[in-house]
């Protein structure tokens, strides 16, 4: 489907897409879906750059008015506010989509309040930074304005995949695989921090490099499996751990997170779910 087709609408008639949030984000979509032939008018009460071919208005409502698509590309916490200042200028059969990070709990909220001015909403979780991806950024969307969000988002280049009506679930994976990719990089900084204190950071950056480039699914199974069996010799090198990291007087938070985790399967064993990967 070409982007001049998207929706079953012609080149006289060009997809109407408003977007919420210029931040880095909300620019680079933006100004791909402008450049992609789109008819993107945009808000922003910030003082931030315009993209090219994009209309910037001065009021959120003026964005929206006749708009195929909403797309808010805010932080969390504005995620309501930007929602209650628009959706009474919404007119169904246009898809209210929140593109923020947040817990499925909000995104059920806004769904909710979308549905009650009959508009479709999208839960939409960007799973790759923006920058480098612009538009292809690849995305989850759910909700029940999902899939209409995908055919449209798609039509211009991007890479969108609706996983259901169920408005969360998109954010819910999205947090789900937050709590390794995050965890990870508080887990390094601990680490290097105590390989600083030892002068040896250039011996364990290469040395997790090597590690961490072997991931497969028996690297996996592997962590799980390994907590199952030694849950007790793991509980006391982590002590150890701690008390090293107490010694050079640096945070040990990440490490007693392990111990507690530990101490847990310890008493308790492998949750089942675990043990059946």
């Amino acid at each position: 489907m070409s982007a001049g087709s998207t929706g079953g609408m012609t080149e006289r008639s060009p997809t109407r897409i408003a977007v919420l949030g210029l931040g880095e984000a909300g620019s680079l979509i933006a100004a791909d879906l402008a450049r992609s032939g789109a008819r993107v008018n945009a808000y922003d009460p910030t003082d931030v750059s315009t993209p090219d071919e994009v209309t910037r208005v001065e009021e959120p409502g003026e964005a929206v008015a006749g708009a195929h698509l909403v797309m808010a590309i805010t932080p969390a916490s504005a995620s309501q506010a930007v929602m209650s200042a628009t959706l009474d200028v919404v007119v169904p059969p246009t898809v209210y989509a929140d593109l923020a990070t947040a817990a499925p709990g909000l995104k059920v909220a806004l769904a909710s309040a979308a549905a009650e001015k009959g508009v479709a909403f999208a839960d939409v979780a960007l799973m790759a930074p923006v920058p480098g991806h612009g538009l292809a950024v690849p995305s989850l969307a759910s909700g029940s304005g999902a899939a209409r969000y995908e055919e449209m988002v798609n039509a211009f280049g991007g890479d969108v995949e609706a996983i259901g009506d169920v408005p969360g679930h998109a954010s819910a994976r999205k947090l789900m695989r937050s709590i390794v990719t995050k965890g990870l990089s508080a887990l390094l900084m601990e680490s290097m921090d105590l390989a600083h204190a030892y002068d040896d950071s250039d011996w364990l950056w290469q040395h997790l490099v090597a590690e961490l480039g072997a991931v497969d699914e028996g690297f996996m199974k592997r962590l799980l499996e390994g907590p199952a069996r030694h849950a007790g010799r793991r509980l006391e090198e982590m002590e150890a751990v701690a008390e090293l990291l107490a010694d050079q007087g640096l945070d040990a938070s990440m490490t007693r997170a392990v111990i507690e985790r530990l101490g847990m399967v310890l008493a308790d064993g492998l949750p089942e779910h675990l043990a059946r990967r």
